[in-house]
């Protein structure tokens, strides 16, 4: 049976869920965004859950405030359960805390009532087109093998990855795959590491920025340190696999508890090979889980024959698995983990760089959470 024009029509799009208690902010955003899309309503947390397990919603207005919940709360239900709903906070009662909190839960944008219907309407088709990417990007390594496979196999399946990446947005473009720089990478780098996991992207932007402020304090290289930025940024690359991620229980914890899955460096490492991306990018990947005293993992290198931008890697990552704040789990504070991290020199740690790291940290520990929040080698690379 044909269906009607109009019906074809209002199936083809996108589907928004405004969520606002206040009557007035929510029938702005229905007659705003009407003749482009089609609209649903709720008017509490309760009644936005109900329409989300009822029907395919692709992107959610949320109001900060409702009867029932604070929107923050429902931010991080609605990420954890509907990971492929992009979700952008309008609110009247905004500050930089709430915004940055809310950006750190997945939010892919922010806007302050009164709204501008220009801003708005620009800001939606934005998180549209970031959805259809991270849709393209999560059913692409969801269901390709051959990024994993042979050489061979992972350069072809790589150039067929940035076409049809590429071709979101920009469906005339002329660039070429394998024409990119490393700038014109970050992009899908992020969107990959998103489309795994909203966390993976969190905990590895995070890595990031600690391992830059104690390449600060250092002498290197400005290709030593633009490698590095890199570097911790895809430390854990090799988790994009189709295996579920999970924060906690995937990494060796500093008190050496054994795990399961100690094999995503090598494939980490593997997987950008064909990108031509800096070696000492592939040796971070690689051996960011080394330790000092040879008793690390994948190669029990030890000591200076661990190169020193993965063992700075290796302290940021531990760091950040000791103070992150996830849902279900105690983060230790600054001092704490410092002081953890100081008792495991010179078998998890080498000493000099470990004493620097824990000075650097907890000498700008006021700011650090909100500094670390959403970080990522994009802002840097130029600097």
């Amino acid at each position: 049976m044909n269906l009607p024009a109009t019906q074809v029509a209002i199936r083809n799009k996108p589907t928004l869920l405004v969520i606002d208690d206040e009557a007035g902010p929510r029938d702005a955003l229905r007659v705003i965004l009407r003749p482009f899309f089609n609209i649903q309503i709720a008017e509490s947390a309760s009644a936005a859950m109900d329409v989300l397990n009822s029907q395919p919603i692709d992107l959610i207005t949320l109001d900060q405030k409702l009867p029932d919940r604070q929107g923050i709360d429902l931010l991080q239900d609605i990420k954890h359960h509907y990971a492929g709903v992009e979700v952008i906070i309008i609110t009247g009662y905004g500050s930089l805390k709430s915004a940055m909190e809310g950006i750190r839960h997945g939010a892919a944008g922010y806007l302050l009532k009164p709204f501008n219907v220009t801003e708005l309407l620009s800001l939606v088709n934005q998180t549209l087109e970031k959805k259809q990417r991270l849709d393209f990007l999560r059913h692409f390594i969801g269901t390709s093998t051959s990024l994993w496979g042979s050489d061979n196999e992972s350069a072809q399946a790589w150039k067929k990855l940035l076409a049809g990446y590429q071709a979101i947005g920009n469906p005339t473009s002329d660039d070429a795959p394998g024409s990119e720089s490393i700038q014109d990478l970050l992009p899908l780098f992020s969107d990959l590491l998103e489309a795994k996991d909203r966390q993976l992207l969190n905990h590895c932007s995070r890595v990031s920025f600690y391992a830059t402020l104690l390449a600060n304090r250092i002498d290197l290289t400005l290709a030593e340190q633009k490698s590095l930025a890199l570097g911790a940024f895809l430390h854990d690359i090799g988790k994009i696999g189709p295996e579920p991620y999970q924060f906690a229980d995937d990494e060796i914890s500093v008190t050496g508890e054994a795990v399961d899955n100690r094999h995503h460096q090598e494939r980490g490492a593997k997987l950008v090979l064909p990108l031509g991306l800096p070696a000492e990018v592939g040796q971070i990947i690689a051996y960011h889980h080394e330790r000092w005293d040879g008793s690390g993992y994948p190669f029990g290198l030890q000591g200076e024959g661990i190169p020193q931008l993965a063992r700075i890697v290796c302290l940021a990552q531990t760091f950040d698995h000791l103070t992150a704040e996830l849902p279900g789990r105690t983060p230790l504070s600054i001092d704490d983990a410092c002081q953890q991290m100081l008792s495991y020199v010179g078998t998890h740690f080498e000493a000099k760089l470990t004493e620097l790291f824990a000075h650097v940290v907890q000498e700008c520990k006021a700011s650090l959470p909100a500094m670390a929040i959403a970080t990522t080698p994009i802002d840097r690379s130029d600097s």
